[in-house]
């Protein structure tokens, strides 16, 4: 009222006589403030004199909690990377992963690495670049104590409070002894590394063999294992076989042979019968031989034994059973005969509280409706996803949900731009949609393309496959066999 019209040039609206008619009341009021203020102040140390000084106020500090999963495969992955998401809002609860690799492996793509349309580490993405609040520690679990809450890793102990059981499967040779020794393994990125080379590395000796017989021993690749994995391994060993025959001009196309064997009547029992029987004639017009209803019965080297059949075959691969992680046997927990840890609805293993399992290791029932789940991806994947919102709720002393997943359906690669697709309809869980050959393989293609993690994992695998259209199959031995 003052100093604003005097800056404007203007005469104040307040004038002397009127300031010094209200200058009693402001002095009142300024007594009356200080006299409060003196007043307020003396209470105040007569209370804090009487009940002592007030207590300075703190927030509650959770007690810190510890996440530990062990295994990095689907489920061991899905589950901390969703956990991070849950979690982020309380910083209090510590996340580790113990994993024997440090990168994830997109297993189904595998059998492409083994047939030479892929590079190895294109289908491997790094645990540490994709896991950003969980400490990743790579190791082998040696001992689960699960009265103490501890695992041993590596010669060290880590205690938790939380627990999930991640740790997959191993492969099942059904105790022949024989078999185990004299076959190759189709489980890990190493394993699809050393069929390729196992592959070249026959051909070599081949083409410096002047005997026929010797010839063909060298250039026969038996598969044990009619489901999803042997099939596709054997259309990728087989097409990376005639694709590299130009290689070598002294060997015959005739000289090739790609033998499945398996147990039942027909391949692929996971699709339906018009799929399994389409697979297989495709496939046997690439020159894939097949032995069903016939069982592997011992291996020597050099010779395999089918039944009442023996076959000359220097290269025996085995994809024909899986068995749960042998660590969950020295558990006290209750499994089912696969050896698999039986679990309730939620994932929580029976008997033992925060502790969970999922994946291949885990006998997962579907609380809807009763079946149980397979162990495979998209399962492993759903199951991760439901198990870390149950976590948290169990942290945050809230009860478990239910899993329930109705499967998307299956599909798998027979050989040269050939597949099997079987999809079920999202609005009519009971019917399904059937596809084979090319449309089916560039639906393989494009929707194994959209779930690998990352986009540079993606840009390199496109590119690996444009390359493969033009330029033909590489025959540089990555590794050495010895």
């Amino acid at each position: 009222m003052i100093g604003i019209p005097l800056l404007s040039g203007t005469m104040p609206e307040w004038g002397a006589a009127q300031m010094r008619t209200h200058l009693p009341a402001l002095v009142g009021w300024i007594v009356y403030g200080a006299s409060v203020s003196i007043l307020i102040q003396g209470c105040d140390a007569l209370v804090a004199r009487i009940f002592g000084a007030e207590k300075e106020f703190t927030a509650p500090v959770k007690e810190a909690k510890h996440v530990l999963i062990l295994g990095g495969g689907f489920g061991g992955m899905k589950t901390a990377e969703r956990l991070e998401e849950e979690l982020s809002d309380d910083p209090s609860v510590a996340i580790t992963l113990v994993s024997d690799t440090n990168a994830l492996l997109f297993t189904p793509m595998l059998a492409e690495v083994a047939g030479g349309s892929l590079e190895p580490n294109h289908i491997s993405t790094p645990l540490r670049g994709s896991l950003h609040r969980t400490v990743v520690v790579r190791g082998v679990v040696e001992e689960i104590n699960l009265e103490l809450r501890v695992v041993k890793v590596a010669g060290r102990e880590i205690a938790y409070d939380q627990l999930v059981l991640a740790l997959g499967a191993v492969s099942n040779y059904l105790g022949l002894t024989n078999i185990e020794q004299n076959s190759l393994d189709f489980r890990t990125l190493l394993d699809a590394i050393r069929i390729r080379n196992r592959v070249i590395e026959m051909f070599e000796r081949a083409d410096r063999q002047s005997d026929a017989s010797a010839r063909q021993q060298l250039l026969t690749f038996v598969i044990a294992g009619g489901g999803f994995a042997g099939v596709e391994l054997a259309g990728a060993v087989n097409d990376f076989a005639h694709g590299i025959l130009a290689d070598y001009p002294n060997l015959d196309a005739s000289e090739l042979r790609t033998i499945l064997v398996h147990s039942r009547d027909r391949i692929l029992p996971e699709l339906s019968d018009s799929l399994g029987r389409y697979a297989q004639k495709r496939m046997e017009a690439r020159g894939i031989q097949f032995r069903l209803n016939t069982r592997l019965m011992d291996a020597q080297p050099g010779i395999v034994v089918l039944g009442g059949e023996t076959v000359r075959a220097e290269t025996l691969v085995w994809t024909a059973g899986t068995t749960p992680n042998p660590l969950l046997k020295r558990l006290p927990v209750e499994r089912d005969k696969r050896g698999a840890v039986i679990v309730d609805g939620t994932m929580a293993v029976l008997g033992h509280h925060g502790v969970w399992a999922l994946g291949d290791c885990a006998a997962v029932v579907d609380a809807r409706t009763g079946k149980a789940c397979p162990p495979t991806a998209q399962f492993a994947l759903r199951e991760a996803e439901v198990l870390a919102h149950n976590i948290r709720r169990a942290l945050e002393g809230r009860p478990a949900r239910p899993f329930h997943f109705d499967s998307l359906g299956a599909m798998c690669v027979v050989g040269h731009q050939t597949a099997c697709a079987e999809l079920t309809l999202p609005f009519a869980r009971s019917r399904s949609i059937r596809f084979s050959g090319l449309l089916a393989w560039f639906l393989w293609r494009t929707i194994y393309l959209t779930k690998l993690p990352g986009l540079e994992r993606k840009t390199r695998v496109l590119i690996d496959w444009t390359i493969e259209l033009f330029f033909p199959r590489d025959i540089v031995q990555t590794i050495d066999l010895e």
